[in-house]
């Protein structure tokens, strides 16, 4: 061993100086005392340099202070195990120790790190029971059959599985009975106990196997050692006593005090004994670690068996047993995962969804029973959740169609344990509910009525849409096809109108209105939908004028003193509303002498007056005839319809002559100008003076053209179109509906001779417009014949 010494130290000066921390080494577990693990050089010249070993993780005195030679003006430092050096790679297999250098004023600090690695070839068996004298027991021939007197420690006994056994012969008289050891290595009393076996000494050869081929011996003496005749015991001392856990490491759990002389003190059981430690002098019972519950559940009964005995006389001893019950301390509050709830829910989320399961532990009392309680910031009192034992659940309907309902949870669980002082701990929960959109938005079905006159931009009434989900009534309108002269405004639902109506064209019109709601919904995209059908009846307005056919007309007659004659029927209606058949008539021009008057639409001239006015030639009456609509529609809309009548005066020695009606040709296209008037209405004495003023010039400016243009008549077969008629109204004739309202002229004549059959008399005469052939009628039968 000495000259591997030597060769390790000069290894060590033959190597570079180390001047850089840490160093690491291996070492086999077979190691044993006095090994040199490491030598390094240090240069210090000019102070006496120290090498310090600072401390050893895990705490262990397997390691000498490292030893600092000078040689050759270098410091070479040595590091080696101690003698009580036991290297066990199953126990310990790594050491980290600090080495501090220290020359003059400059210090150099790091560690140096061995590892243990296992040595298969390697005997357990070490100490003095390795040793060929063996380990000495001493034990009083009192006792207790069966009971433990030594406990084998060997590295790696149990994690090795190693079997022990006593080779040595055990045989009577001279043993009582058989030792006995198990495999944790402990030695047991004979079951027949020791007594009257003082002064012996009984030698045990112990055989120890690890494995396949590899074992150990070792030697036991147990001594048995009389009873003493002094009386040593202990004072009067309880037998159980409690602590609490966090009683620091070295402090005073209790005294024993035993009577004797120069008593010494120690723990027989448990052996070794992690927790506490007695003082040999005093017997004071420390605490040797922490008493961590949590950590060391089995630190909560501690059963400790105490053993005083006098130093000189070690068999005078008493033992004392004690029961060591520690108390948690509740120092910690409990731990709870989550340590804080935040979520979000629908509002359709059902009753009984677990939002989530709290997992809470006491650090001081792992495995305790705790108590959870709910309690609620705001809304205060809510009763929309509830807490069964560790379980958040949803525990009513969660409503946000309401304003203010849709909130925010706010809650706290407060979780207590049964510990002293009570300690508790609280995890904020906020469970935030957001909106769904759960109803379809709807409208009742609604009528507006319009005029047909009215313009755009008319407003006819708003769709009143309905919609449950919170904020209330959040929708937009839209109309799904249908005409296009309606619009709804999309946020407030009014219907306008865009074009104009014609009540003539369409009286009722149906509009779809969907609605669409939104901003009802967590998500934006989330809409929902309904629709209703709003119905728009058209107003009739009396807006369109009556037309006439033919609107002039041009006719002769043959006036018979004392009798009425019908001239014509007035034919109009108004083309866009063929089912407005009411109109009033009155003539409004031309009828000087009031000879002609209305009844209904046909025109009658009256000849019943007698006098001097009585024309005696040919005379022309240009008469207007104003038609209005009559009925409920307003405003009332008229049209002046002209009649040119040429009046003959009949007379007996007048012979027959042709008569005819003239109308406008169908080439000619008169223009129909509809116009609702205003009229000034005189006072009666100007109506009458201007109409017999107008009568009389009438008539003589009628004689005056009557005999102008009697010649060209009958020169070109075709009347001459007369003056213009006031407010005629332009009208697109064709000549089928022209002569749809030609009539045969019945003129009425005077008594005829009495010689003459009257049904085979023709006293007229004239020339059909379609034909332009001439013809004789007979005014009072119709009858014609063709010339």
């Amino acid at each position: 061993m000495a000259l591997l010494r030597i060769l390790a130290l000069l290894l060590a000066l033959t190597v570079s100086e180390l001047h850089c921390l840490p160093w690491f080494i291996n070492v086999s577990e077979s190691q044993g005392p006095g090994t040199i693990l490491q030598s390094f050089s240090f240069n210090c010249t000019s102070h006496m340099p120290t090498l310090q070993l600072v401390h050893v993780q895990p705490p262990t005195t397997f390691f000498n202070p490292p030893s600092l030679t000078r040689w050759q003006g270098i410091y070479v430092g040595t590091v080696t195990l101690s003698s009580s050096a036991r290297l066990d790679a199953l126990s310990v297999n790594h050491y980290k120790l600090q080495l501090r250098f220290t020359c003059g004023n400059h210090v150099m600090e790091g560690p140096l790190s061995v590892n243990v690695r296992r040595d298969p070839g390697h005997s357990a068996c070490a100490g003095r029971f390795a040793s060929p004298a063996g380990e000495i027991i001493q034990v009083l021939e009192t006792v207790t059959p069966g009971a433990r007197l030594y406990t084998l420690l060997l590295p790696g006994l149990e994690v090795q599985r190693a079997q022990i056994n006593i080779i040595s012969a055990q045989d009577p008289p001279y043993f009582p009975g058989p030792f006995s050891i198990n495999g944790q290595g402990w030695l047991l009393v004979p079951s027949q106990g020791l007594k009257g076996q003082a002064e012996k000494v009984f030698q045990l050869q112990i055989l120890v196997t690890f494995g396949q081929n590899r074992s150990c011996l070792g030697m036991l003496k147990v001594k048995v050692l009389p009873v003493p005749s002094s009386l040593i015991s202990f004072l009067k001392q309880a037998s159980n006593i409690t602590i609490l856990e966090d009683l620091p490491p070295g402090g005073k759990v209790v005294q024993v005090r035993a009577r004797g002389f120069d008593v010494r003190y120690e723990i027989l059981s448990p052996v070794p004994c992690p927790l506490f430690s007695i003082g040999r002098a005093d017997g004071v019972i420390r605490t040797t670690a922490p008493l961590e519950l949590a950590q060391a559940p089995g630190a909560a009964v501690t059963r400790l068996r105490v053993k005083a005995h006098e130093r000189l006389r070690p068999w005078a001893s008493v033992e004392l047993e004690l029961t060591v019950n520690v108390r948690s301390v509740n120092r910690w509050p409990p731990r709870c995962l989550p340590a804080m709830l935040v979520t979000q829910i629908p509002e359709t989320t059902p009753v009984g969804t677990v939002l989530n399961t709290f997992t809470c532990a006491d650090p001081d009392s792992p495995g305790s029973i705790l108590d959870y309680q709910l309690q609620f910031h705001s809304p205060p009192g809510s009763a929309s959740l509830c807490l069964r034992d560790r379980v958040l659940e949803v525990n009513a309907t969660l409503d946000c169609d309401a304003r203010g309902a849709c909130f925010q949870h706010a809650a706290s669980i407060l979780v207590l344990d049964g510990g002293q002082p009570l300690m508790t701990t609280e995890v904020p929960v906020l469970v935030m509910v957001t909106p769904v959109n759960e109803f379809s938005p709807a409208c009742v079905p609604h009528k507006f009525r319009i005029r047909e006159d009215a313009g755009p931009h008319t407003l006819l009434g708003s769709v009143v849409g309905m919609d449950k989900d919170y904020p209330h009534n959040n929708i937009e309108y839209y109309i799904s096809g249908g005409p296009t002269i309606f619009s709804v405004d999309r946020l407030s639902g009014e219907v306008h109108l865009l074009g104009s109506l014609d009540y003539e064209l369409q009286t009722l019109y149906r509009l779809n209105v969907l609605l669409i709601d939104h901003g009802q919904d967590q998500d934006p995209t989330h809409h929902r939908s309904g629709s209703c059908t709003i119905t728009i009846e058209v107003e009739d307005v009396n807006d369109h004028a009556p037309e006439c056919q033919p609107p002039f007309q041009e006719l002769t007659i043959y006036a018979l003193l004392g009798h009425s004659v019908e001239v014509t029927k007035v034919s109009c209606w108004v083309p866009q509303e063929p089912q407005r058949l009411a109109f009033s008539y009155s003539i409004v021009g031309g009828n000087s002498q009031n000879r002609f008057s209305l009844q209904g639409a046909t025109l009658v001239y009256n000849n019943i007056l007698l006098g001097p006015l009585w024309p005696e030639q040919f005379y022309t009456y240009e008469l207007l005839i104003r038609v209005a609509d009559a009925g409920p529609s307003i405003p009332h809309l008229s049209t002046t319809a002209t009649v040119s009548v040429h009046l003959i005066p009949w007379s007996a020695s007048t012979v027959a002559t042709r008569t005819h009606r003239s109308t406008v040709p169908s080439v000619m296209t008169p223009l129909l100008v509809t116009d609702t008037e205003a009229f000034w209405q005189p006072e009666p004495w100007f109506v009458v003076v201007l109409t017999v003023t107008s009568a009389l010039f009438v008539l003589a400016l009628g004689w005056l053209l009557l005999r102008l243009f009697q010649g060209l008549v009958q020169m070109h077969q075709t009347p001459n179109k007369p003056t213009q008629a006031l407010l005629l109204n332009g009208i697109q004739g064709t000549e089928e509906s022209i002569q749809g309202f030609m009539e045969a002229p019945r003129m009425e004549m005077s008594q005829a001779p009495s010689s003459v059959d009257l049904s085979l008399h023709f006293d007229g005469r004239a020339q059909d417009s379609r034909t332009g052939r001439d013809y004789l009628f007979n005014t009072l039968t119709g009858a014609r014949r063709w010339l």
